[in-house]
């Protein structure tokens, strides 16, 4: 729970060891380690043990006066170690292998252990206002925005969302996706008339005049192609004219004919106000309206609609869409150059600068992070203590107490060498306040 999970960790190591994460220690080490350092406080008892029986027999044999003194302070010190050694062991064992009360606390209580564990967290990191508080202090929206919006990182970003779309799209199956396309999309589309949406959209672009550029198109296409057909004017005035008619008359009306549909080609061209560019308004306003409301032309809309997607060139395009499309995404994700990734890259560039800069954008994200977190918290802090308690339930319960004394054995040593010294020292101080005060 505590710490950084080591990304080189086997998978197939025991759950306990990567799961407490006191260190990143080799096994064996802490092993060596917690040995020597139970050799060592174990030699202090026996150093205290032997300083005991020597002074004890050397007290009995009329020994010096100070020798008394050595002795109460090694019997102090052989109770102190030995006090400790069982308060670390029983914290781990059953000390001796004797099944006292109270002892063997962490296989015994590891579940109960777990459930503090996770209330603790769930009470202390996990209350809404902590986090709130927290995701406030970090500032989480200004240092975001700032690593994004340094180039190389927005190109890392973009490299990784490349290979995230690459992933999905050759995961997916083309089949089942072209079934997508063709049973929803397609079937969606036949079902829902037509008329209305175009009609809908047709008014729109009538209302802000956005046709007018069409219209202005295909006036300058027909007056163009007018004046570069003025043969076929002849031609269809020598073959529509009466066998009779002298070849010069029927030149001088082909030409009368030609310049008058150019004039009048050239008028509506050149003025915005003519006649005919009203009645194109007027129609397509009509049309427009009998789009949404003319119960036939709709229905010729659909047929119309029936009658393109039916086409044999277009089933053919939808038969290969996702083909054409999976195409893109993968040649445009495989390219760093592409167009698609440097559209992808300069916006993430240009989100992070503004979000760096932008102090409402960051209060607006700020705030977002943080509803974010707190209907987390609220709603499912539950689950993520759970999370802790269930891990911690399926430990098994000695291999539990022994990966748990392999990280902190080492240092609960540090209790018997305390035990001992503090001991014969406190040994010492009473015997010597006792021999004081009563006069031994």
């Amino acid at each position: 729970m505590v710490g950084t999970r080591d990304r080189t960790v086997p998978r197939s190591r025991p759950i306990v060891e990567v799961g407490l994460g006191f260190g990143r220690v080799d096994e064996t080490t802490r092993a060596n380690d917690l040995r020597r350092m139970k050799m060592f406080a174990t030699g202090l008892l026996l150093v205290a043990t032997a300083i005991f029986l020597l002074s004890r027999w050397w007290e009995v044999s009329d020994g010096p006066v100070w020798i008394s003194y050595v002795r109460a302070m090694a019997e102090a010190g052989m109770v102190g170690a030995l006090a400790d050694w069982f308060a670390v062991t029983a914290l781990f064992r059953h000390p001796l292998g004797l099944p006292i009360p109270h002892t063997a606390i962490i296989p015994n209580k590891k579940d109960q252990l777990g459930d503090s564990l996770g209330d603790f967290v769930g009470e202390n990191f996990l209350a809404e206002d902590v986090v709130r508080d927290k995701l406030a202090r970090v500032e989480v929206s200004s240092r975001v925005g700032a690593w994004i919006g340094h180039e190389p990182n927005a190109d890392r970003i973009t490299a990784e969302l490349a290979t995230a779309a690459r992933g999905v799209v050759t995961v997916l199956r083309d089949d089942a996706v072209q079934e997508v396309i063709e049973q929803v999309l397609v079937r969606k589309l036949m079902e829902r008339p037509v008329g209305p949406p175009l009609g809908t959209v047709l008014q729109g672009v009538l209302a802000d005049g956005s046709h007018h550029r069409i219209v202005d198109m295909m006036i300058d296409r027909a007056y163009d192609w007018v004046v570069a057909n003025h043969d076929m004017v002849l031609l269809i005035v020598h073959e529509r004219a009466p066998s009779w008619s002298p070849r010069f008359v029927d030149d001088l009306i082909a030409d009368r004919l030609f310049l008058e549909v150019q004039n009048f080609g050239w008028a509506v061209k050149t003025d915005p106000e003519h006649p005919l560019r009203q009645a194109i308004d007027t129609f397509l306003v009509e049309f427009a309206t009998d789009l949404q409301n003319d119960a036939d032309t709709i229905e010729r809309a659909e047929r119309i609609k029936h009658q393109m997607v039916e086409h044999p060139d277009v089933q053919k395009f939808i038969g290969q869409a996702w083909s054409t499309v999976k195409g893109l995404i993968l040649d445009a994700a495989a390219d760093p150059s592409s167009a698609l990734r440097a559209r992808v890259r300069d916006g993430l560039v240009s989100f992070g600068t503004r979000l760096s800069s932008d102090v409402e954008l960051r209060g607006k994200v700020d705030g977002w992070l943080g509803d974010a977190a707190g209907h987390i918290v609220r709603h499912y802090r539950a689950e993520i203590t759970t999370l802790i308690t269930d891990t911690v339930s399926r430990w098994d319960a000695v291999e539990t107490s022994r990966k748990v004394e392999l990280q902190v054995g080492r240092d609960l040593q540090f209790i018997r060498i305390n035990g001992t010294i503090v001991g014969a020292l406190a040994g010492l101080v009473i015997y010597t306040v006792g021999q004081v005060a009563f006069g031994g």
